[in-house]
């Protein structure tokens, strides 16, 4: 089963990392070593966000797909069927929703 907090740990991390790079490459646009590293980690953020995303529910508007539900259906109200998902499961950062998740999820 998913870690719900290890994997919300991990797009904390790399988008940490991202700001990062885009403060950097604002004033190095030319380093292309910056720019490279900057895609590697936007790729992985993207997969991860994804791996999030079907596992419990999604954390960004981009990562909603209608047509698989929100993954797990593990917190929503409308399991199997087709729907807006950005309202399943718990807001990242309300603590207290995401440990009666976790414990009612199973993750």
């Amino acid at each position: 089963m998913a870690d719900r907090a290890a994997q919300l740990k991990k797009i904390g991390e790399i988008s940490f990392t991202l700001d990062d790079l885009r403060l950097f490459l604002d004033t190095h646009p030319l380093d292309t070593d910056a720019m490279n590293l900057y895609q590697q980690n936007l790729t992985q953020r993207k997969q991860l966000l994804k791996q999030y995303a079907d596992d419990f529910e999604p954390l960004t508007t981009d990562c909603i797909c209608l047509d698989t539900n929100g993954g797990s259906g593990a917190c929503t109200k409308y399991p199997g069927q087709k729907h807006w998902t950005w309202n399943d499961g718990p807001i990242p950062w309300d603590l207290a929703a995401n440990e009666c998740a976790t414990v009612k999820g199973g993750a």
